[in-house]
């Protein structure tokens, strides 16, 4: 886990933040949103880096509750730490194969 100064924490909830604005808006069909597919790509990868970064239950609780995107990026993290943590130690075998796919 990086730390971060609480300005740091502070611009990357406000990225965090107009990135999921996006994100949630496009997914509920928001009619004032024009739907662009690369911006959408773009929105969502940000915002995964970021809550890679930080936890967002401790650093974004307010953002977690009230977007939908952030809960499904965080959890979608929490469950890929699970399943890389659980394949090198229940299944090596599979974590090197996993390993192999995700170089090509």
């Amino acid at each position: 886990m990086s730390y971060f100064t609480q300005d740091n924490l502070s611009a990357l909830e406000a990225t965090a933040t107009t990135a999921a604005a996006y994100l949630d808006a496009c997914d509920s069909g928001a009619l004032f949103v024009r739907l662009d597919p690369a911006y959408y790509c773009a929105c969502g990868r940000l915002l995964f880096k970021i809550l890679t970064l930080v936890d967002a239950n401790r650093n974004f609780p307010s953002l977690l509750e009230q977007s939908a995107a952030v809960r499904e990026v965080a959890e979608t993290i929490r469950i890929g730490r699970r399943i890389e943590l659980n394949s090198r130690v229940f299944y090596p075998e599979l974590a090197v194969l996993l390993n192999r796919v995700t170089a090509i």
